[in-house]
């Protein structure tokens, strides 16, 4: 049996591109059962094990779903993962009502829409772009994950929004609010911040 060992987040997060073919997405995908999440997941481990991207530990969720995750889609496949110390969030609300969103929203056809809700979830949480912040190498797989994994959801993006930017706008209209005084996208002064390059 293969292990391979990471230091997953022992030190701060850095915000930029990933690298593709690194070492430890190469054995992941190597062990990889075939799956639609796997690269996607075996991206973000990488990314995170080489300081990129935002996420805390584990991608953002605790031990056993991480080792979970790791089970079901990378099996043989052991890293280290460092606890860190859970501490009060002013935006838990937030949060809370995101994952709700997605969770809602799952396609159903695999448990790992769950972990990849709460993954979307801590992602938001930061402050660059979606794909960025998750450690993706590109938008487009960004694209690909809410496709595969929230399909209904993915489907009303239908002028491209940045992923943030609506995942929050999908939040407002649960709540019946509209914050934008625009008559529509096309108008408003800030189209570029909701629909530009997300480079």
């Amino acid at each position: 049996m293969t292990q391979a060992r990471s230091s997953i987040l022992d030190s701060a997060p850095v915000r930029n591109a990933g690298v593709p073919g690194h070492p430890l997405y190469n054995e992941l995908m190597a062990h990889a059962v075939g799956l639609p999440n796997d690269p996607l997941f075996a991206q973000m481990i990488a990314s995170q094990s080489n300081e990129v991207g935002a996420l805390p530990p584990g991608l953002g969720l605790d031990e056993a779903g991480f080792c979970a995750l790791l089970a079901r889609h990378f099996p043989g496949v052991e890293l280290a993962l460092r606890r860190c110390e859970q501490s009060n969030d002013p935006r838990t609300d937030e949060h809370d009502d995101l994952l709700q969103l997605l969770l809602d929203e799952r396609a159903g056809r695999d448990v790992s829409e769950l972990w990849m809700a709460h993954i979307v979830t801590a992602a938001c949480m930061a402050s660059d772009h979606l794909w960025q912040d998750l450690g993706l190498w590109s938008r487009d797989q960004l694209s690909r994950l809410m496709s595969d994994n929230f399909p209904a959801l993915a489907a009303k993006n239908v002028y491209d929004m940045k992923w943030k930017k609506f995942l929050y706008k999908q939040l407002c209209e649960r709540e019946g609010i509209n914050a934008c005084r625009a008559p529509s996208c096309e108008y408003c002064t800030d189209y570029l911040k909701c629909f530009g390059p997300e480079e």
